[in-house]
């Protein structure tokens, strides 16, 4: 199992591998001063303990939805390619946010902020979750402006995504112009070269609602975790913008594609 070494010497695939028990040794110091992705595989309730406390500056990752029994299973036609409603077996499980209470606090410094893509489903969860936590619950709107066709024309297309914001008095924020600063943002869904074709991610997001939400709720040399981090597409934006990023993936092939991305 391939993982980053805290430590500011990183340099080869070598490095990169450690134990868990070199990991829970590891001081907040040791966190500031990483210079490579630090990359766990397992699970994130678990790992997310090895980190420690006050260490990250931004949480940006995207949890199950629980949507599967929404789901009405893929669409094939004669005349098209087959559409992909299907959820990945990962989605079937439970998912309770007040699970993330806990680590989520302890691991967030004072000034950091957390951004949370969810569905519908469990915005009400978050909210009881989360609220009484912070001095701020808000949401944004991801728009999707190319979202998957509805062929039967018997509801509205699903093009939008919520995402929780979280955030005390004093946290990062650089606001820029009015413009910019609405709690909605468009963009495609990922597609293209950026799309991750092996393994295929049902939920990979693009990079651009990710570098921006980034770019706004945090600085350069910051800290980002992902504990859910699938294939890598928040670290890879973290890295763009010179920001460091800790990523955590249960799924084995998920995580080795991250690697192979991130080119840790």
């Amino acid at each position: 199992m391939m993982q980053a070494k805290c430590e500011a010497s990183l340099n080869t695939a070598q490095d990169v591998e450690i134990s868990s028990v070199s990991i829970n040794n590891t001081h907040s110091s040791n966190v500031e001063t990483i210079h490579f992705p630090l990359l766990m595989q397992g699970d994130a309730f678990l790992r997310m303990k090895e980190l420690p406390s006050s260490s990250i500056d931004l949480i940006l990752t995207d949890p199950p939805y629980n949507l599967s029994n929404y789901s009405t299973g893929n669409m094939k036609f004669d005349w098209r390619s087959e559409i992909n409603n299907d959820v990945a077996t990962w989605d079937e499980k439970p998912f309770e946010p007040a699970g993330l209470k806990e680590e989520f606090i302890r691991l967030l410094k004072p000034t950091g902020n957390i951004f949370i893509f969810t569905s519908y489903n469990l915005m009400g969860k978050y909210h009881d979750a989360f609220d009484p936590l912070f001095d701020t619950f808000q949401f944004m709107v991801w728009h999707k402006t190319n979202p998957v066709p509805n062929i039967r024309k018997s509801s509205f297309l699903n093009s939008c995504e919520l995402i929780v914001c979280l955030w005390n008095k004093g946290h990062t924020w650089n606001f820029t112009k009015q413009s910019q600063m609405h709690n909605f943002f468009e963009s495609p869904i990922c597609m293209g070269s950026e799309r991750i074709k092996e393994p295929k991610h049902p939920t990979q997001k693009p990079l651009a609602v990710l570098q921006h939400i980034i770019s706004i709720a945090s600085n350069e040399g910051d800290v980002v975790l992902d504990p859910f981090m699938g294939v890598g597409s928040t670290g890879e934006a973290t890295l763009s913008l010179k920001r460091r990023f800790i990523g955590i993936e249960l799924e084995k092939e998920y995580y080795d594609a991250t690697v192979k991305r991130l080119k840790v």
